[in-house]
């Protein structure tokens, strides 16, 4: 997996012009939008990318943007890999794996994802600062040191200082955000009435079919992540005397939104986070 990485790297470089990203973006469900906030310099379609599959989930472009967000450099997964769509979990992780390798500092995490806390709204936004990974873990298998340790410690998955700016941003642009733990399933259902009230009980308060994998590596390799779940939808949470229908469509319609909120705030998190010494 390594030397294929080598691989797609050295192309990228050749396309690219050596170009030098700072900040790695992934861009989830119906939050393809937040690519016009990027000058883009190139773009290199998923199915061109040696090593690389193709995004088959509606809402999700297929495509590696490099260019610049408030003046600095940028990579954005224009749509992610899912476990569901029967990737083996090293090719969903592969993206991040690519990005630490270019050489970016830290790494945004966007998603949609149902709510599963009575508190919580269509449209709200989370930031994620713990997780519950309910999949098949992404270091399973032979373990290679060149992508960090065997045993990668998880007390901190989500950069604190990235959150505390994002809180200063969100309070003073009057963008109103939750906080709280993010689970993923595999997926491709939707949880029943009896799963939203289990990972309630056992502490999630929105729940999705993707980021843990990626967070995961990313901390192996000692990565600092900042992830975010806009709440699509309400699940299931008063049980089966109130069903819900949820449809992928929906869920694009409520992210769609909140996306200028959401482009407000991981704007100036990009511009301000120069800031921070990683």
């Amino acid at each position: 997996m390594y030397e294929k990485m080598l691989t797609t790297v050295d192309y990228i470089n050749m396309k690219t012009k050596g170009f030098k990203p700072e900040v790695g973006v992934v861009l989830g469900s119906g939050l393809g939008g937040l690519a016009n906030g990027i000058a883009v310099e190139y773009a290199l379609p998923y199915s061109e990318v040696p090593n690389f599959p193709v995004s088959t989930v509606k809402g999700h472009q297929g495509q590696l943007l490099f260019g610049t967000i408030a003046g600095r450099k940028v990579i954005a997964m224009q749509g992610r890999f899912h476990y569901y769509e029967g990737y083996p979990m090293e090719t969903v992780v592969f993206p991040i794996r690519l990005m630490m390798q270019l050489g970016i500092k830290f790494l945004i995490l966007s998603n949609a994802a149902g709510g599963l806390n009575p508190n919580f709204r269509v449209g709200d936004i989370m930031i994620i600062n713990d997780h519950i990974h309910a999949m098949p873990n992404p270091l399973i298998g032979p373990h290679d040191d060149r992508f960090g340790e065997r045993f990668p410690d998880m007390s901190e998955p989500y950069d604190k200082r990235l959150i505390k700016l994002a809180d200063e941003i969100a309070m003073e642009k009057g963008i109103w955000v939750q906080h709280g733990v993010y689970c993923s399933t595999t997926g491709p259902t939707y949880e029943t009435p009896a799963e939203c009230r289990y990972f309630r009980i056992i502490g999630a308060d929105t729940i999705g079919m993707s980021t843990t994998p990626e967070v995961i590596v990313a901390r192996q390799g000692k990565l600092p992540v900042f992830g975010l779940s806009i709440v699509s939808d309400m699940g299931n949470i008063f049980g089966v005397d109130h069903p819900i229908t949820i449809t992928h469509e929906e869920v694009i319609r409520a992210v769609n939104a909140v996306e200028p909120k959401l482009i407000t705030l991981i704007t100036e998190l990009i511009r301000r986070s120069s800031q921070i010494k990683f």
